[in-house]
């Protein structure tokens, strides 16, 4: 098995949308084909993958180093003994003669196209690449229905509190059982009452999270904790920029509620540090690393490793993104749980056609690789690459 070509191109995510960070309106990112050797029905299997949501297209970088690398590494450095393509020599390679430091300008286009690999070899095998990470990384813990709650809650151009409660009614009518709502886009009390608008459809407070994107500075991330505080919502979500440790731990010892980060670490020297030096408590708060953002699958296996050797557990793990990369990963690693994006950013957010969630789980669904073969709006930009 050798891949014979990488193929990447940019593709808008347009969106009016914005959160207390940022807006979407000038979004990209980067959609990978792994093009293998193996021919199956007449075609290559191919590998697909795409840099999840929220940082813009890396393909200047996959082209200039990763691309070229992989294509011009011998066989027996990217393959097993069986001459099967390992995903985890693929990383290694595209690793090579890269400066310690400085993650986040190489996690991301690593991690897309280790993860298109991971999709390529699935795929060969014949399997859904949840089971195959279970079987290599996680025997035991594979689940049959994944928890999955929705992000939503955006600060949208004349959208004000019945938007927020017509939004919340149509994801209660979906299926989904918890929800996450954006903050810190409005003064303190308008986003008071968004939150109690939206508490008065979910049932309880546990089963509403708020994000804060990351926005906050020291006197307004306190404010924030002291006001959210009394509601006991489910999770408070990057109160502070993601390597201030030392603030997040000192929010972690005033909010005794569940806090969430990790969406914007990129290696697991940036988790451990979390773990270490930034006050994470085991036995409440919530990690949410992206999994192609972060180097990738092979990675995200080490991570829940390093969590659980911290003394904490691969439940409080809940991948960022809302796609079928995050979902495989969910469910073959027994995560905590998955993010869904129904409605936002077009073709790259949602799962499988007739994917649905009852009571808040969806099934898993037995789809050869990712599965986004079986995504129809999406594997039509994705085939492109190829087909071209």
């Amino acid at each position: 098995m050798r891949i014979v070509d990488i193929r990447e191109k940019s593709v808008p995510v347009a969106s009016a949308m914005r959160n207390a960070a940022f807006d979407f309106s000038e979004m990209t990112t980067s959609v990978v084909a792994v093009v293998t050797d193996v021919v199956r029905a007449g075609k290559p299997v191919v590998g697909y993958a795409f840099n999840s949501t929220g940082r813009y297209a890396c393909g200047a970088s996959m082209r200039a180093r990763f691309i070229p690398r992989l294509l011009s590494a011998s066989p027996d450095t990217l393959c097993d003994d069986k001459g099967t393509l390992d995903p985890e020599k693929a990383l290694s390679v595209m690793q090579k003669r890269e400066k310690p430091g400085g993650d986040a300008e190489r996690s991301v286009p690593i991690g897309t196209i280790e993860t298109a690999i991971w999709d390529a070899l699935a795929k060969v095998l014949e399997r859904p690449l949840w089971h195959l990470l279970a079987e290599r990384y996680a025997p035991g813990h594979a689940l049959k229905k994944v928890p999955c709650y929705v992000g939503g809650g955006w600060y949208q151009p004349g959208g004000g509190i019945a938007s927020l409660q017509d939004e919340i009614k149509t994801r209660l009518a979906d299926g989904y059982t918890q929800m996450k709502i954006k903050v810190g886009g409005a003064a303190i009390p308008d986003d008071l009452k968004r939150i109690e608008a939206a508490l008065t459809l979910m049932g309880s407070a546990k089963n509403l999270a708020v994000d804060a994107n990351a926005a906050f500075a020291r006197d307004t991330a306190f404010a924030y904790a002291k006001a959210l505080a009394p509601y006991g919502l489910r999770w408070f979500e990057e109160p502070c920029p993601p390597h201030d440790y030392k603030l997040f731990a000192e929010l972690a010892a005033a909010y005794a509620p569940a806090l969430a980060t990790g969406e914007n670490l990129y290696c697991l020297p940036d988790v451990e540090n979390l773990l270490c030096f930034g006050g994470f408590r085991h036995d409440r708060d919530i990690l949410q690393v992206d999994p192609p953002q972060a180097y990738g699958i092979a990675t995200y296996a080490r991570l829940v490793d390093l969590v659980e050797s911290a003394g904490g557990s691969r439940n409080a793990i809940f991948p960022h993104g809302g796609n079928m990369m995050s979902f495989a990963l969910v469910a073959g690693l027994g995560l905590g749980g998955c993010e869904a994006y129904p409605g936002v950013f077009g073709a790259f957010a949602g799962f499988a056609d007739g994917m649905r969630v009852e009571s808040g789980f969806i099934d898993v669904p037995d789809h050869p690789g990712i599965g986004f073969e079986a995504q129809s709006a999406l594997y039509a930009t994705m085939k492109e690459l190829v087909d071209a």
